[in-house]
């Protein structure tokens, strides 16, 4: 890792608060410069009226923060293989116009959960899919982020590499957390894939596949120093984005409640104090050695 050693600091903003006023006030509690963006009163930012639109770009330069990706709905466990590609390419061209709003250019998507086709075709067709999605994102001035989640590619360092070569421009999101309610190692997943990683989730868990419990990042069984510090000396040098889940759980459809804005400012205040031990190395001259 080169250059400035302060870590760059986001959060998702629903997971603090379904308000928009509520997820502005936990991000500037942590005193971060970011928000990644995925609803707004509980309304997905490519639904959001040109009102409400124009209502969040002011809130969200008033309380002077970057936005550092909108997570969209693309490729989704609500969207399989089968589902009507249209309104993906709908999806894509509002977050495209957004993104110009708020000044981002990532766009967060996933590559498509089965739905009964056998695993040939239903590869054939995301990866189809993922680089027309890809293209037209060039065309829009902006990156699409797939997040190691939900679909064909969501689990398997190959099939990632297999995306990345279909949709040359596509790019990674890591998630630490998601290894343990999806039924793989992450960290193992993050080896050979480090090094297109351009945008960071940190969340923690434990519990099996399916059962998934969420808590702070640090405290659970997905390794998340491990994988941070992994990214560390692969030369990871974007944003680690806050996405805890600790009260707010978007595929069991959960959102926050009252005590959501507290949990999430505890679960930042631990991602801080890990990062600033995984970065005291660095600041000494010397790498982040360790398992990874």
């Amino acid at each position: 890792m080169q250059g400035d050693l302060r870590p760059k600091l986001a959060g998702i903003g629903d997971e603090a608060a379904v308000d928009l006023t509520g997820q502005l006030a936990a991000i500037r509690r942590l005193g971060w410069s970011g928000i990644e963006l995925r609803t707004v009163d509980g309304v997905a930012l490519a639904d959001l009226t040109a009102d409400d639109l124009r209502r969040t770009v002011r809130q969200v330069r008033a309380a002077e923060l970057d936005v550092v990706c909108l997570a969209s709905r693309i490729g989704n466990w609500e969207r399989p293989i089968t589902a009507p590609f249209d309104a993906d390419l709908r999806e894509l061209d509002a977050l495209a116009e957004q993104c110009g709003e708020f000044g981002t250019r990532y766009v967060r998507i996933m590559s498509y959960p089965n739905d009964g086709l056998g695993e040939p075709e239903w590869g054939a067709r995301a990866r189809e899919r993922v680089a027309l999605l890809a293209e037209r994102a060039v065309e829009h001035g902006i990156t699409l982020l797939h997040e190691n989640c939900a679909g064909w590619a969501a689990t398997d360092a190959d099939r990632m590499s297999r995306l990345l070569a279909a949709a040359p421009s596509l790019r990674l999101l890591f998630d630490t957390g998601n290894g343990i309610d999806h039924g793989y190692e992450a960290l193992d997943l993050l080896r050979p894939i480090a090094g297109h990683v351009a945008h960071v989730h940190v969340k923690d868990a434990t519990g099996s596949p399916g059962a998934a419990t969420y808590v702070r990042p640090g405290d659970g069984n997905a390794r998340v120093v491990e994988c941070l510090r992994l990214l560390l000396n692969s030369g990871y040098a974007g944003t680690f984005s806050l996405e805890p889940h600790l009260v707010t759980r978007p595929h069991d459809g959960v959102s926050a409640d009252e005590s959501a804005a507290d949990r999430f400012v505890d679960a930042g205040r631990n991602l801080e104090r890990t990062l600033r031990e995984l970065l005291a190395p660095y600041a000494a001259g010397t790498p982040a050695h360790g398992r990874s």
